[in-house]
């Protein structure tokens, strides 16, 4: 699935292009952010294509303190100067998770550059009073309201003393004491550069100030609020990119994040080792700045603990003596074991980012000899006002394309239903998340269908018996075109095409829950429990 280019304005200015074989890398002002170029990657038949692609960000290569490698086989690429910078590229009419940090010589310097287009410059604003801004008091109004408010606030004082300006015959109004605390404001960087503008205006506007007051041009005398209050503050103009718009994009982009600014955000991590498997990273993570940019980071799959080279890992791993995660077991079939977690009293030393004290949280673990190996996991709210059961939900990359993404949403229902409630995942959803949830909800629901006699199923039966949402069981009937027009009334139905795709997933093996072997009561937190940090 390709990102969605944005929308150019049919009027907008073509982009500025320098042709091939004109510039080089050594000018630093000539291959900039925001440009696009063609790159060399690997194609899919093996061979090697160049791809438009657009540059997010540039680098110094960096220099890894802890690199223990043999460097023979890039000891001539590391000599040549244009390796020496790094680019974060995005490829044109590519899924975003494959943007990735190439070396300089990748650039393929013999073909056109694109600039960034230029931006349209906004149209000039229109207002009725070019020479006034709307709502904004003129300078001669200003200094009557000055005096105006300074003879109120004289008049209900006390009867001054000596040392006041007004006794001692001294014209108040130019004097620079500050008003009183109600009356006093902060004028905004805007503001003040209008008020600089108004006293550059010269002297007729002090003149005006023993004159007739403005009529405008109708006829009708302009009248100004002399109260003392502040005036209000203007609302943030709101923003026009709309949730289900942000949502699409997000969908469409490949981002797994739900926030605009966490998309803008450059991958650094190249590769991660966890246990046997070493992973390409696909967006940015919070770790440290000590250990972004690394080669690999190594992470133990026990303990979570990372560290920046081999042999500090192998260190650890000789040390460390967790086994398998924290927290009781709850369920334990075969080689698959969940492990209850509570984020308050077992994570808190384990945290990077965000807070973990208001959730619970369920992690899978395939056993074996040598540990039980974390697969994945989902969290869930400990009081949740809209009756999620899943807060974040992750297969680890690893263990990705086995079925262990259905098994953990089997698993979170499989706790609706001991705690008897209806649940449903935190929305929006993530693309891969969608796909899950779409898929387990379809196949639990023809299962269910399967079983119960014609014409005594119902949504809120189905509901009842899955745990499934109301709203989620019609939506995914609505998808599958289960719901069919019959006799002046509705009917859930099973088509052939429906059918077939179902036959067909029934035909792949797969793990499943066995609900007997689920030893688990709904843990139930008091007031003080549920106070996180107040």
């Amino acid at each position: 699935m390709a990102p969605q280019a944005p929308a150019v304005p049919a009027d907008a200015p073509p982009p500025p292009i320098t042709a091939g074989g004109t510039y080089s890398l050594q000018a630093c002002a000539t291959v900039s952010v925001g440009c696009k170029i063609y790159i060399r990657r690997p194609g899919p038949d093996g061979k090697e294509e160049e791809r438009l692609a657009e540059i997010l960000s540039i680098r110094d290569k960096p220099n890894n303190p802890y690199a223990r490698r043999a460097r023979s086989s890039t000891a001539d690429e590391s000599t040549k100067p244009e390796d020496q910078r790094e680019f974060f590229v995005h490829w044109e009419h590519f899924n975003k998770r494959l943007d990735d940090w190439v070396s300089g010589s990748r650039l393929v310097l013999s073909r056109d550059l694109e600039w960034p287009r230029p931006k349209v410059p906004p149209p000039p604003k229109k207002s009725a009073t070019p020479s006034k801004k709307p709502g904004k008091l003129p300078k001669s109004k200003a200094n009557l309201l000055k005096k105006a408010t300074s003879n109120a606030t004289m008049a209900a004082s006390p009867t001054p003393g000596p040392s006041t300006p007004a006794a001692m015959g001294l014209d108040y109004s130019a004097s620079p004491s500050p008003a009183p605390p109600s009356l006093k404001r902060k004028a905004p960087p805007d503001e003040e550069e209008e008020e600089e503008e108004e006293d550059a205006e010269g002297e007729d506007a002090d003149a005006d100030a023993e004159g007739e007051m403005d009529v405008d041009e109708e006829g009708d005398i302009e009248t100004y609020d002399l109260s003392l209050q502040e005036p209000t503050a203007e609302s943030p103009a709101s923003n026009s990119f709309s949730k289900e718009q942000e949502i699409e994009k997000l969908r469409t982009s490949g981002s797994m994040t739900q926030s605009i600014s966490e998309i803008a955000r450059v991958k650094n991590l190249n590769r991660i080792q966890m246990g046997k498997h070493e992973v390409d990273a696909w967006y940015f993570s919070p770790y440290p700045k000590e250990y972004a940019h690394l080669p690999v980071l190594y992470i133990c799959e026990f303990c979570l603990s990372f560290f920046p080279s081999h042999m500090m890992f192998s260190r650890h791993r000789q040390r460390c003596t967790m086994l398998h995660p924290p927290g009781n077991e709850i369920y334990r079939h075969e080689d698959i074991s969940f492990y209850e977690i509570d984020g308050k009293r077992q994570l808190t030393c384990k945290t990077l980012y965000y807070d973990v004290t208001p959730f619970m949280y369920y992690v899978m673990a395939k056993r074996d000899s040598s540990g039980c190996h974390i697969i994945g996991y989902f969290s869930k709210e400990k009081e949740s006002a809209e009756n999620y059961n899943v807060a974040c939900i992750l297969t680890l990359p690893q263990h990705q394309r086995h079925g262990y993404g259905k098994l953990l949403i089997e698993f979170s229902y499989e706790l609706s239903k001991k705690e008897l409630k209806l649940g449903s995942p935190e929305k929006p959803l993530s693309d891969l998340g969608l796909l899950g949830y779409r898929a387990y909800w379809a196949e639990t629901i023809i299962d269910l269908l399967l079983t119960i006699p014609e014409g005594e199923s119902s949504i809120d039966e189905i509901a009842q018996k899955t745990s499934i949402t109301h709203a989620d069981v019609m939506n995914t009937c609505t998808t599958l075109q289960l719901i069919k027009h019959y006799k002046g009334g509705h009917v859930i139905c099973l088509n052939n095409q429906v059918m077939e795709k179902y036959n067909k997933t029934k035909a792949k093996k797969r793990r499943r829950i066995h609900p007997e072997f689920l030893k688990w009561k709904p843990p139930v937190f008091t007031r003080e429990q549920l106070r996180f940090g107040f």
